[in-house]
């Protein structure tokens, strides 16, 4: 029986906040770029908006106060996406993914078994020599005009175009058996005042206070305190 071909769709998800066990979503967007068709719908998430997150997305509570809760659009997003597909974010796997299953769940909606990327884990992996992963970093590496970061439909068209720029001619299906592969782990430091130094030669002590402080708490930096970890310094 032949395996049918998987179909990359790109999407991002605007929200209360960073937590994903909690926050809320406030606008999903996603572009499949072999209809060429997009997706996008604000969500009613039923908690008010904190001012520090309108103050990065612009999304205010009147913005969301009519729009349909996440039941509706989940029905809809499902509808676009369809099956044999390949759902890619960044930082989808700490953050998007797990949201938005959360989400699935609190309204009482069967998740589809879908298949994930994170585009951010490909940037890392084959990408060491930048000091930053970000997708707005990665947007002015390959010299594309800047958007309307924040915003998800915005974010997703982006995220398509550097995508193909960081994997060039490869199909989905190596992607994904790439990256399935056992790969390098973190070797430079991608943030800070030591950003683009080698892991090792980065201060025992600047680590330790970035671990005291939390740094290695947030989403998308586990791999980078385990190789901390492996060098002694942690």
């Amino acid at each position: 029986m032949t395996q049918k071909k998987l179909r990359p769709i790109f999407y991002d998800t605007e929200t209360t906040g960073i937590r994903t066990d909690r926050d809320r979503i406030v606008e999903i967007a996603a572009f499949d770029p072999e209809e060429n068709r997009t997706f996008v719908s604000f969500v009613n998430p039923q908690m008010p908006i904190p001012p520090e997150s309108t103050a990065i997305t612009n999304i205010t509570d009147s913005m969301v106060a009519d729009a349909p809760l996440f039941s509706q659009v989940a029905q809809e997003f499902v509808e676009f996406c369809g099956e044999d597909i390949v759902l890619i974010a960044h930082n989808n796997d700490s953050f998007d993914k797990p949201l938005m299953e959360n989400e699935f769940v609190r309204h009482n909606v069967e998740i589809p078994k879908w298949r994930y990327f994170d585009s951010l884990k490909w940037a890392r992996r084959y990408r060491p020599d930048l000091p930053r992963h970000t997708l707005q970093h990665l947007r002015e590496v390959y010299g594309f005009a800047e958007n309307n970061a924040h915003r998800a439909l915005d974010d997703v068209i982006i995220l398509h175009k550097v995508f193909m720029q960081m994997v060039d001619d490869l199909n989905i299906e190596t992607v994904l058996h790439l990256m399935s592969q056992k790969g390098p782990k973190v070797r430079v430091m991608p943030f800070g005042k030591h950003a683009g130094k080698p892991l090792k030669t980065v201060p025992a002590n600047y680590v330790q206070w970035l671990n005291k402080s939390g740094a290695f708490d947030k989403p998308g930096s586990e791999e980078l305190k385990h190789a901390f970890g492996e060098l002694g310094m942690l």
